[in-house]
C-alpha cells in the first residue's frame, strides 16, 4: 500500500509524489484533506484552495488507485480531544511562527497512518521540517510505516510548486523567484569552497532583500544549528511571505544540486 496525504489543490510536484508511491507500491491511495487542526487563527484555512473534482480527475490520470477526501467531522468525531505531541524537532523554524502547527499535522498524519495501516507514506521535501516531524513521530509511535522524502518539485525558473502560489498576483509570482535565487547564491558559495554558516546565511538574507522574512537559517540536516564550520552537508531553509502567500524552500547543499 502507497500513500500520500495531501491537502489538494493538486500541481505537478504532488503528481510526482504520486507517481513515486505507485513506484513503491501495488495499491496507491491520495487523500485529500484540508486539515483544520494544523491552522492557526491568522492562517489561510478559509481561503485554501479546494479543487477536489479538478483534484480527482489529475488523480486518476496519474494513476492513483483510491482518493480518501473525508469530512472535517470524520476525521474529528463529536466529543474528540485527543492530540500527538511533538518535541524538539518541530520547535525551531516554522513552529516558532505557527505554534500548534506542527501538532495538528503530526496528529491528522497519526489518524492517516492508523486508518492505512502498513504502508509506504511519499511526501515531498519542501515542506523539509514537516518531513522530519513525521519520520519522528513514526519511529517513535512504531507505525508500520516507511516514510519517504521526495526531492522538490520546481517550476521551469526554478520557483518551488506550491497550492500557495496560486495566491501571487503576476508582480508576486516574478518576486517569488527570490526564494531559489537566495538558495542558489549560498549553495554556489558552498561549492566554491565557503563553510561559514553565518557567511551562508547572510547570502541568504542579502538576496532575499526586502522580502518579509521569517526565517533564512543555514543548519545541519538534522535541523540542529552549526558549532563551528560546516562539515560535508548543510540545510539551506528558508520561509518568507510574499504578498498574501508563506512561502517555503529549501536545499541541502553537498547533497542535493543546487538548482
Amino acid at each position: 500500500m502507497g500513500l500520500v496525504p495531501t491537502m489538494g489543490a493538486l500541481h505537478e510536484g504532488h503528481l510526482a509524489l504520486v507517481r513515486e508511491a505507485r513506484r513503491l507500491a501495488s495499491f496507491v491511495v491520495v487523500s485529500i484533506f484540508v486539515n483544520p487542526t494544523q491552522f492557526g487563527p491568522n492562517d489561510d484555512f478559509a481561503r485554501y484552495p479546494r479543487d477536489l473534482d479538478g483534484d480527482v480527475s489529475k488523480l486518476e490520470a496519474a494513476g492513483a488507485s483510491a482518493v480518501f477526501a473525508p469530512s472535517a467531522g470524520a476525521m474529528y468525531g463529536p466529543g474528540e480531544e485527543t492530540r500527538v505531541r511533538v518535541g524538539a524537532t518541530a520547535a525551531p523554524l516554522c513552529g516558532l511562527f505557527r505554534p500548534g502547527h506542527f501538532e495538528g499535522v503530526a496528529t491528522v498524519v497519526a489518524k492517516l497512518f492508523a486508518l492505512v495501516g502498513p504502508c509506504v507514506a511519499v511526501f515531498g521535501r519542501k515542506d523539509y521540517q514537516q518531513l522530519a516531524v513525521i519520520r519522528r513521530m513514526a519511529e517513535d509511535l512504531f507505525f508500520p510505516v516507511v516514510v519517504v522524502g521526495h526531492p522538490i518539485v520546481r517550476e521551469a525558473d526554478g520557483v518551488a510548486m506550491s497550492s500557495r502560489n496560486a495566491y501571487l498576483s503576476p508582480e508576486e509570482r516574478g518576486r517569488a523567484r527570490v526564494l531559489v535565487e537566495a538558495l542558489r547564491a549560498a549553495g554556489r558559495a558552498f561549492e566554491g569552497g565557503e563553510r561559514n554558516p553565518a557567511v551562508l546565511q547572510a547570502i541568504l538574507r542579502r538576496v532575499l532583500g526586502g522580502e518579509v522574512i521569517e526565517y533564512a537559517e543555514v543548519l545541519r540536516p538534522d535541523l540542529g544549528p552549526f558549532e563551528g564550520a560546516i562539515g560535508d552537508r548543510a540545510l539551506l531553509v528558508l520561509a518568507c511571505r510574499v504578498g498574501k502567500a508563506r512561502l517555503l524552500d529549501n536545499l541541502v547543499v553537498g547533497e542535493e544540486a543546487v538548482p
